[in-house]
């Protein structure tokens, strides 16, 4: 079997074949030699892109957590979770690519004994950048140049109407419940994004490069006083039970805050802004919601 792996991934993944298609990818550029024709994938982001391509992969993790997948996850076979690729099953379906990415990449030693593999990741705070990058690279690899195109123009409206939506509005404060838990996050954190794609301030003057946010109480939130709370309701992202984020703000410290006195508490798309985070449907979703709920306020 390793001599058959071998000589897939010479085939497919190069760094000097002929007539082969560069595409950059996490770990820097990779050439492929043909356009794969069965593609399993364990990056949610990336199937969220390649749903908007018109590239139905043959395999898909179990449970992709947001219903806006449904119709992928109905036309593929599951091939374990994210954190735990299925070896057996996806190799019953002889993929000629395997995408890994964000809590899939740690996984892509693993899926490389049964195919060549890709990490797709993104890092850093310029998501929409990555996004970007991440469409076209996608648009190359599967001839699909024209359809990343239409994706790319329709993510940069959403983002043009959501920065002239944010324009004057003040600064915001992204805090993430996770049942009774809540942890903030400043503009270098991995939602940091948002506000150099908004033009929007951070109310935060500290914890700025914590990538994960930090555990706050109730009472930093008073004393932060955002003009509008940014909310990800981790639970809900991953369909779990805990109480859920409004639950766990309507007390009468928040309460106080000019955000909730306004009303200018937005409540993200909990999948798209923390499971599928870099998909370009998902971003673009997450951005029309932002527009939506800063142009109410006007």
């Amino acid at each position: 079997m390793r001599r058959v792996i071998a000589a897939a991934l010479a085939a497919l993944v190069s760094t000097s074949a002929a007539f082969a298609v560069d595409i950059e990818t996490a770990t820097g550029p990779v050439s492929i030699a043909a356009t794969p024709k069965r593609v399993a994938a364990y990056d949610i982001a990336s199937i969220d892109t390649l749903e908007r391509l018109g590239v139905q992969p043959v395999g898909t993790p179990v449970n992709l957590y947001t219903s806006a997948l449904d119709a992928v996850a109905k036309k593929a076979k599951p091939v374990g979770t994210v954190f735990e690729p299925d070896l057996e099953a996806l190799n019953a379906l002889e993929p000629d690519l395997v995408i890994v990415g964000g809590r899939s990449s740690p996984k892509k030693p693993l899926v490389e004994k049964v195919a060549p593999a890709i990490d797709m990741s993104l890092s850093g705070t310029d998501l929409i950048g990555g996004v970007r990058a991440r469409v076209a690279a996608f648009g190359t690899l599967f001839g699909k140049e024209a359809e990343a195109k239409a994706a790319t123009a329709e993510l940069d409206a959403a983002l043009a109407a959501a920065r002239k939506a944010a324009e004057g509005k003040g600064a915001a404060l992204i805090i993430m419940t996770n049942g009774p838990k809540i942890s903030a996050f400043g503009s270098g954190s991995r939602f940091g994004w948002v506000h150099q794609a908004l033009g929007m301030p951070t109310t935060l003057k500290e914890m700025q490069n914590a990538p994960h946010g930090e555990a706050v109480s109730f009472e930093f939130i008073a004393k932060a006083d955002p003009d509008w709370l940014i909310v990800l309701d981790r639970a809900a992202a991953i369909g779990s039970n805990e109480q859920n984020a409004r639950a766990t703000l309507d007390n009468e410290i928040v309460a106080g805050t000019k955000a909730w006195k306004n009303g200018h508490v937005i409540y993200v798309p909990p999948a798209d802004f923390y499971v599928a985070s870099g998909g370009v449907q998902a971003t673009t979703r997450v951005l029309t919601a932002l527009a939506k709920a800063l142009s109410a306020a006007e």
